[in-house]
C-alpha cells in the first residue's frame, strides 16, 4: 500500500486518484500568488463547517475557472488548530462526504490560500487591500456576545474598548481593529458575512462591531468618521446555513488510513477543540444569503448558494429553525439521551421517535410555517426525515445536539407556539418535547441509569428547580406547580409564558408521567404519539 501525504508535493502521487480522491483541478501555486496579490475573501473560524461547506464551495469556483483567488482562513479563538491541522498539511484538508446510500465522496480541499492568526501582519494587509470583497464568519453564536446578563460589557469587551484598536486582544475587538485598519487605508467597501447558525446572525455581528467602534469613538481612540464609514460602506448581510458536520469520526479516520493517507489522527487542543486534518459531513447543504455585497462578490451561486433579499433569508431561517429541522433535532436529542441512543440515525429506526418527529414537523409545524419561496418547506422536511436524519453513515449524536438546549427552546418551539395563538392548547407533540427536556434534566435515563447532561449555560439553574423530583416519584399537583410554574412563566426560556398560552398543564402532566417509574418515558411517548 502506498503512503499518501497531504501536502502540495504529496498530491503529485498518482495514488491519490487511484484511491478515489477528487483533487483540486487548478494550479494551487498560482491561486496562492493571485490571492496574495489581490485578496477577495477572508474567513474567520477554521472549523469543520468552514472546510466541509464554505471552502469546498470556493473550490468549485476555482475548479470551474470562475475565480482565480482562494480564501484566507483566519483563526482567533484557537490558533493551535492552525499549527496542528492546517500548516503541517500546506493548508490542505480532506472532506469525506457520507452519503445516505453508504457511499463516500473523498475530496482534497485546496482552496485555502493561507492560514493566519488575528495578529498576523498578512491579515492586516489583506484588510487594507481594496480588492477584499467579504469577510465571512463561523465562530458560533457565543462569539458575538458583547454583554452579560446584567447588560454590562463582558470583561474582554470592556478591556478592548479601553485599550483601543492598536491593543485590542479579544476576537471581535481584533476584527473591529482590522476594519479600522481598512478605514485608514482608504475605506473601500466590504461585506461582513456571518454564516453562523443563529437567528439574525448579521445583526449580531453588526452589534458586536458597532459596540467596539462606538466605545473607541467615545474614548477618543478613533474619529467619529469611522462609525460613519461602518454605517455607509460596510454591510452585515443575514444568512441561513444548514449542513451537519459532526466531529471527526474514528471509522472515517480508519478508512483514510486504509487508503494509505498518513497523519490523519484527530487532535484535542489545549482549548479542547477536537479537530482533525479531515472533516466528515452529510451530503445535504443549504446556504441562503442576503445579497448585500457593496464591493462585489465571487459568483457563488455557481456553487449552489442562494442570493436573495433579507426578508426571504429571514423566512428560510424561520422555516428551518422553527419548524422543519431544529425542533425535530432537539426532540430527538433529549429523548435519545433518555432512551439510551448515541446516534441520531439509530433513533430514526425507533417507531415511536420517528412518529414524534413526523408529528412535530408535518402535523404541528407545517400548518404555521412561512413559505420562503426559494425552498419548499414540505420538500425540506421530506429530505430531513427521509434522508438526512436516518443517514446511518453520519455519526451525529443526540448528546451533541442536546448542547445548550436552554438557549434553543425559545426559537425552536416558542415561534410555533406563538403562531398558534389561542389554539396553542391543541398542540400535543410540542409540549411532549418540552416535557422530555425537563425529564432529561434529572440526568437519569429511562432505565434509571445516570448520565451526564450536555453542557448548557442554564443547566445548573434549571436543574435546581427540579431537584425535588426523582425517578419513581408520584409528586402532588401542588408540588409540581410550585416547582414548574416559575419556569413556565420564563419567556427567555420557552419564548412564551406556557401558562398563559394554555400549555403548562400538558407539559406538567407529561413530565409527571415520565418520572413515575423506569420505562415511563417510553410508555408516555407511546401513549401520546
Amino acid at each position: 500500500m502506498k503512503e499518501l501525504y497531504l501536502t502540495d508535493k504529496g498530491l503529485t502521487d498518482a495514488g491519490w486518484r487511484e484511491a478515489g480522491y477528487e483533487l483540486p483541478a487548478f494550479d494551487r501555486a498560482r491561486m496562492k500568488a493571485e490571492t496574495d496579490k489581490a485578496p477577495r475573501w477572508v474567513h474567520f473560524g477554521a472549523g469543520n463547517i468552514f472546510r466541509a461547506f464554505i471552502a469546498r464551495s470556493a473550490q468549485t469556483l476555482l475548479n470551474d475557472g470562475k475565480t482565480t483567488t482562494g480564501i484566507i482562513a483566519a483563526e482567533g479563538y484557537d490558533p493551535e488548530i492552525l499549527e496542528r491541522c492546517y500548516r503541517p498539511f500546506d493548508d490542505l484538508s480532506i472532506l469525506v462526504t457520507l452519503c445516505g446510500d453508504g457511499s463516500t465522496e473523498k475530496t482534497v480541499i485546496g482552496s485555502i490560500a493561507r492560514s493566519l492568526t488575528l495578529t498576523d501582519e498578512a491579515l492586516s494587509a489583506a484588510f487594507a487591500s481594496p480588492s477584499l470583497q467579504m469577510a465571512s464568519f463561523t465562530i458560533t453564536e457565543k462569539g458575538y456576545a458583547v454583554r452579560g446578563a446584567d447588560g454590562a460589557f463582558l470583561p474582554r469587551v470592556a478591556a478592548d474598548i479601553e485599550a483601543g484598536p492598536d491593543k485590542a486582544a479579544g476576537y471581535l475587538g481584533r476584527v473591529t481593529a482590522l476594519l479600522y485598519h481598512r478605514f485608514k487605508a482608504g475605506g473601500a467597501p466590504l461585506a461582513m458575512v456571518s454564516m453562523d447558525n443563529c437567528s439574525g446572525n448579521g445583526d449580531k455581528l453588526r452589534a458586536a462591531v458597532t459596540a467596539h467602534a462606538d466605545g473607541w469613538v467615545k474614548n477618543g481612540a478613533v474619529p467619529a468618521a469611522f462609525c460613519g464609514w461602518l454605517s455607509d460602506k460596510v454591510s452585515f448581510p443575514r444568512t441561513m446555513i444548514d449542513k451537519i458536520t459532526p466531529r471527526p469520526d474514528p471509522t472515517v479516520e480508519k478508512m483514510l488510513r486504509q487508503d494509505g493517507v498518513q497523519n490523519m489522527a484527530p487532535v484535542v487542543t489545549e482549548k479542547k477543540s477536537f479537530i482533525a486534518p479531515f472533516v466528515n459531513a452529510e451530503e445535504c447543504e443549504y446556504l441562503v444569503l442576503e445579497n448585500d455585497f457593496p464591493n462585489g462578490r465571487p459568483p457563488l451561486e455557481a456553487a449552489g448558494w442562494i442570493f436573495t433579499d433579507r426578508a426571504t433569508v429571514d423566512k428560510t431561517e424561520r422555516m428551518k429553525v422553527c419548524t422543519c429541522l431544529n425542533p425535530l433535532h432537539t426532540a430527538l436529542a433529549v429523548f435519545g439521551c433518555l432512551l439510551g441512543y448515541t446516534l441520531i440515525s439509530e433513533e430514526m429506526k425507533d417507531e415511536d421517535l420517528a412518529a414524534l418527529v413526523k408529528k412535530l414537523g408535518y402535523e404541528e409545524g407545517l400548518p404555521v410555517v412561512t413559505d420562503p419561496g426559494v425552498l419548499d418547506p414540505k420538500e425540506f422536511i421530506d429530505t430531513v426525515i427521509g434522508k438526512r436524519l436516518p443517514n446511518p453513515f453520519l455519526p451525529d449524536s443526540p448528546q451533541r445536539i442536546a448542547t445548550d438546549t436552554s438557549q434553543k427552546l425559545a426559537i425552536r418551539f416558542g415561534e410555533t407556539i406563538r403562531a398558534y395563538g389561542e389554539n396553542a392548547g391543541t398542540l400535543s407533540a410540542l409540549p411532549l418535547a418540552l416535557a422530555g427536556w425537563l425529564r432529561y434534566l434529572l440526568a437519569v435515563d429511562d432505565e434509571g441509569r445516570p448520565f451526564t447532561p450536555s453542557s448548557d449555560p442554564r443547566l445548573d439553574e434549571v436543574s435546581r428547580a427540579l431537584s425535588g423530583f426523582k425517578l419513581g416519584d408520584a409528586p402532588s399537583d401542588a408540588a409540581l406547580r410550585a416547582a414548574l410554574s416559575p419556569l413556565f412563566k420564563d419567556e427567555t426560556l420557552f419564548g412564551v409564558d406556557l401558562t398563559a398560552v394554555g400549555l403548562a398543564d400538558k407539559v406538567t402532566a407529561a413530565f409527571k408521567a415520565m418520572i413515575t417509574a423506569p420505562g415511563a418515558v417510553r410508555k408516555t411517548l407511546q401513549a401520546a404519539i
